[in-house]
């Protein structure tokens, strides 16, 4: 199918299913200032396992809408629940960067709708930042010229053939009215999210690339992680950035894949 929406309080989620409809459900989220083709090489390994893959843009991103009261990292997770529950079953659910911290409070916050968590470089506390590192976020966050040279910091070893035209897309976008402006409301929002890390019970999957830009130590940040969660796995890629599934998706995709098939306990 292409392009459906789903009305909830404050706006309007746009979103995409692919594979069969009762195959079990993967809901994935992209991280701020991206869209859900960010998941373009991911996607079609899970469909092909037999999976339905939700793909959905964040509030104020892609094509859903613009303009939204609040953005946070828990009103993205009150977005997740209500696409699920929409959708009609319990989901893993693949979640990048800033939607990390949204899956995470999903997941605490109704156990019976999260079968499990994949999470592709999470931040499980913000990052300390000078008064220089400050100054340059604020000017990268209110212009979409700066934000896409940042992107490319964030694929250190390889960038996908359709990378040019994706960025000039993901420009576009983010130069639309209010697109910044959810871009920024996401910042600092999600360590109220990961504070529920003790009360997510699900199996969880920490995915990182060793070269990510974001941390000062990713391989630490990793161990970290998975330490912080009661049943959790990290699973390191050599040589990513920020993006290990769009940057080196024949090493993450299998990585993925073999998770998201596995049984799963109470």
């Amino acid at each position: 199918m292409g392009t459906a929406f789903l009305e909830v309080p404050g706006g309007r989620l746009a979103y995409e299913a692919t594979g069969p409809a009762d195959g079990p459900l993967v809901v994935c989220a992209h991280g701020m200032g991206d869209t859900r083709a960010s998941y373009r090489f991911l996607t079609p390994a899970l469909v092909a396992a037999g999976h339905r893959v939700v793909t959905v843009d964040l509030r104020g991103h892609g094509k859903s809408s613009s303009g939204w009261p609040a953005y946070s990292a828990r009103l993205i997770g009150e977005d997740l629940l209500a696409l699920i529950r929409h959708l009609g079953g319990r989901a893993t659910l693949i979640a990048h960067s800033i939607s990390c911290a949204s899956a995470v409070w999903a997941a605490a916050e109704a156990p019976d709708a999260i079968t499990r968590l994949t999470l592709i470089g999470p931040f499980v506390e913000d990052a300390p930042m000078n008064p220089a590192m400050r100054l340059a976020t604020a000017a990268v966050l209110r212009s979409p010229r700066l934000w896409t040279m940042y992107y490319r910091s964030l694929y250190p070893s390889a960038k996908p053939a359709d990378f040019a035209d994706y960025l000039r897309a993901l420009r576009a976008t983010l130069g639309e009215p209010g697109r910044m402006a959810a871009v920024r409301g996401l910042m600092g929002t999600g360590p109220e999210c990961m504070a529920r890390i003790p009360e997510v019970r699900c199996p969880v999957q920490i995915v990182m690339g060793t070269k990510d830009p974001d941390f000062a130590d990713p391989t630490a940040a990793a161990r970290e992680a998975e330490r912080r969660f009661a049943r959790a796995t990290a699973e390191l890629v050599e040589g990513a950035g920020h993006y290990p599934h769009a940057e080196l998706p024949a090493l993450t995709t299998p990585t993925v894949r073999a998770f998201v098939a596995e049984p799963v306990s109470a």
